[in-house]
């Protein structure tokens, strides 16, 4: 289906130097957050008061210190951006030696901006959606936890390092999406994302096993400087296996069911997991193991399958929630599989899909928050039915949400439209069938996404009568116009095609493809498509009256679209319904065999001491009987042996 050309085997050599000046500041990034979350932890109520303040500033001075650092890594040559610090000897058993090592170079740079930047909007925005909760603390010190954790996996040297930021994220995740967990769907939300979630992990496991019994390291480093001697069948096994690791973090089909489950968690929570952390998580380790699967393009083609199966399942998905934070997630689904298909195309695509992933983070943190800000004023109501006219009541979160809007779909000028066409660009020069996919999946987006908009601000107002709808606090309103601002602007990272000559010592040079048709023609094209999908929308849902419940006579489609693509009802026959019979399997099979061994020889004991117990009565009669007759026994046998 899809292959390598020869220019994209050229897989880039890290070559890093020792942290020093600036750099050995490399540490606060993650020492910050970190410490912020074990003083909230640890502090226990008497941080109430001001947990929140300092878990904020946690984030917000982590900013500062990865703006310092990339101005500094900016003025180097472009040889010398990348820097290691050496932390301390963490592992050494035989042969394996692992070290807490920090990698700095252009791709862990940019994911430190994203993630500490929108991070530190999103708790600013936390502190005023929060105001009410009773552990507010709590969820401040769990955001540090996670932001913390997700910066370990960005700047890990090593895969051994990196799965320890993997695990932090999996478990603040946890702590985050089920926070609310008096709710019995909070916990279940919580429990599901955290078991598929250790699917993936056991792919992450046995390929750092592989890679360590192939190249006696686990150093991105050292293994990119000589993954070219070993096996393709053995990168390729490598690959396939940290594929399903990003797989579970990322959202991916298979491991996709535990997204929309995830909206269980407070609003800031989905903004955060869903735009700048844990779903890029995934994209951030396909990018990052480039010198793996540079060499391994069977595997390439499994990403490239995988996330063109995944971009339109999201966005199928999207078309029928009434759920605005489901619809949402349904469309992160979808945009991470854009990132994952930019990935898997190789060099050529690999600067696009992070690219895509940070205007991403822009956008979609913003819709998210936006969300947030419409069920404040709404009661905390995420029924899309019961909404409509709110650009009225809530001017700032309709314009702010206007621009994520017009940015995801692609409008041009936007970030998306720079950096989504980009990669369908990039897939239709490599793939034509796999390009014209992704053009179908951006039309569906200018489907769904218009749907929610009219839904939501535009149409006639639907509100409950208990319901008076207002604008946000000035603390939630501001991140949303800050972010608003990276929505629109978000395209400037690709001037001069900045951000390809930022990543080519990461991800190396990419080559020259012509695409099968004029760059401006594809442009036109998309930009067509998606102005098919908005004005479907306007025609099936604007122009209609809208029903306050969801009718039932729906086609197919609309049935599978609104059962996430029975993503949950294959899960149980393939994975579910097998396993619970074989633990029942199991479980027969160890009272059966194990139990009736042990507790049948106790059995066997208890009935011969029962018949003991009888001839122990307690009577001296009985006793002195016992002892004649025992003599009688003794006589009689001595008189056979004589008689013998």
């Amino acid at each position: 289906m899809y292959s390598l050309s020869e220019a994209a085997h050229q897989v880039p050599v890290i070559d890093p130097s020792a942290a020093d000046g600036t750099f050995s500041l490399l540490w606060l990034v993650i020492g910050l957050p970190l410490i912020g979350a074990a003083v909230l932890l640890l502090g226990g109520r008497a941080t109430d008061r001001w947990g929140h303040w300092l878990g904020t500033l946690a984030s917000v001075g982590s900013f500062v210190v990865s703006v310092l650092l990339f101005v500094e890594l900016r003025g180097r040559e472009e040889a010398e951006r990348s820097v290691t610090q050496h932390l301390w000897d963490w592992i050494a058993v035989g042969d394996l030696e692992v070290g807490l090592d920090l990698l700095y170079d252009p791709l862990s740079a940019l994911f430190l901006l994203l993630i500490t930047g929108v991070g530190s909007l999103i708790h600013v925005y936390s502190i005023g959606y929060m105001e009410h909760d009773p552990r507010r603390r709590r969820f401040f010190a769990y955001l540090n936890l996670f932001v913390a954790a997700m910066l370990m996996l960005v700047l890990a040297e090593n895969y051994v390092g990196l799965f320890l930021g993997w695990e932090g994220v999996g478990l603040a995740s946890y702590l985050l999406i089920g926070f609310w967990q008096h709710k019995h769907s909070a916990a279940a939300a919580a429990k599901k994302a955290f078991v598929i979630n250790r699917v993936g992990d056991i792919g992450m496991a046995l390929a750092i096993a592989l890679l360590f019994t192939t190249f006696g390291t686990t150093s991105f480093s050292a293994i990119s400087e000589v993954s070219g001697a070993a096996e393709e069948d053995t990168l390729t096994a490598v690959g396939l296996l940290l594929l399903l690791a990003a797989c579970g973090k990322s959202a991916q089909v298979p491991l996709q069911a535990w997204l929309l489950d995830a909206m269980e968690g407070p609003t800031p929570v989905s903004a955060l997991i869903h735009a700048a952390t844990m779903v890029t998580a995934g994209v951030y380790l396909v990018v990052r193991s480039n010198f793996i699967f540079e060499l391994a393009p069977h595997a390439q083609t499994v990403v490239v399958v995988v996330a063109t199966v995944t971009l339109l399942w999201g966005a199928v998905i999207g078309c029928a929630k009434d759920d605005i934070k489901k619809a949402l997630a349904g469309s992160t689904m979808s945009q991470i599989g854009y990132m994952m298909l930019g990935a898997g195309l190789g060099v050529a695509g690999y600067a696009f899909a992070i690219f895509h992933l940070i205007t991403h983070g822009f956008f979609k943190a913003n819709m998210f928050l936006g969300a947030g800000s419409v069920m404040h004023g709404m009661n905390d109501d995420v029924d899309m039915r019961r909404y409509g006219a709110l650009r009225h009541a809530m001017p700032v979160t309709f314009l702010t949400f206007a621009m994520g809007y017009l940015a995801i779909i692609g409008f041009p000028g936007f970030s998306g439209f720079w950096s989504k066409d980009k990669i369908i660009e990039t897939a239709l020069a490599e793939n034509w069938v796999v390009g014209v996919l992704a053009l179908l999946g951006a039309g569906i987006t200018g489907f769904y996404m218009t749907r929610l908009m009219l839904l939501t601000f535009l149409t006639s107002k639907r509100w409950k009568d208990d319901v008076h709808p207002h604008e946000s606090p000035a603390v939630m309103t501001v991140p949303l116009i800050v972010l608003a601002a990276l929505s629109v602007l978000g395209g400037v990272l690709l001037l001069g095609d900045w951000i390809v000559e930022w990543l080519a010592p990461v991800v190396g040079e990419a080559p020259h493809h012509e695409p099968p048709l004029p760059i401006i023609v594809i442009t036109l094209l998309t930009v067509a498509v998606v102005a098919v999908g908005v004005a479907a929308a306007w025609f099936l849902v604007g122009r209609r009256e809208v029903p306050l419940t969801p009718p039932q006579d729906v086609s197919f489609a609309t049935r599978a679209a609104r059962a996430d693509v029975y993503g949950d009802a294959i899960n149980d026959v393939l994975v579910v319904r097998p396993g619970a019979a074989t633990v029942r399997g199991i479980t027969a099979g160890d009272r059966t065999l194990v139990d009736g061994l042990f507790t049948g020889g106790s059995s066997g004991v208890k009935a011969v001491g029962n018949v003991l117990r009888r001839l122990q009565n307690g009577f001296v009669r009985s006793y002195a009987l016992s002892v004649l007759g025992g003599v009688l026994l003794v006589v009689l046998a001595l008189l056979a042996v004589n008689l013998a």
